[in-house]
């Protein structure tokens, strides 16, 4: 089997060694741990195309306008591709909890910088209690 970042239990990873020389099991070895390690950078684009896709429906106007409208549809389905590809190689527990995490943090800012909505002590503390929650799932073994 290959070793891979963010292994199995045993320091293994969940794909198999191919069968053949050893040249090709290391090349594909390699490409698999460069895949592993891809899920967080998949994350990161499924939060970005998530908060787009939510900023883009503010402007949506209850979808009555039509290029918001095909913005956040166009969004919502590539963060959710992005997603599921990511859930080959993060656990889903981690991952849902980074993305509805972090995306949520990330609409209360725009909201707050570029949309003049008010940030509040409340609303202040309901973030920090959210990316609390995401750090406590990472550090406490959730993977």
């Amino acid at each position: 089997m290959c070793t891979a970042p963010g292994a199995r239990a045993g320091g293994r990873a969940a794909f198999p060694q191919p069968a053949g020389p050893g040249r090709l099991r290391v090349r594909v070895c390699a490409v698999l741990r460069t895949l592993a390690s891809m899920g967080y950078v998949l994350l990161t684009g499924a939060i970005a195309a998530e908060v787009a896709a939510t900023t883009a429906m503010k402007y949506s106007d209850g979808f009555s306008r039509l290029w918001p409208s095909v913005l956040t549809a166009v969004g919502y389905v590539v963060a959710f591709l992005l997603l599921a590809q990511t859930l080959r190689t993060v656990s889903v527990g981690t991952a849902y909890a980074i993305w509805s995490g972090l995306g949520t943090a990330a609409v209360v800012v725009i909201g707050t910088v570029f949309l003049g909505e008010g940030l509040t002590v409340t609303k202040f503390a309901g973030v920090a209690l959210i990316i609390a929650g995401v750090v406590v799932l990472n550090t406490g073994g959730a993977h």
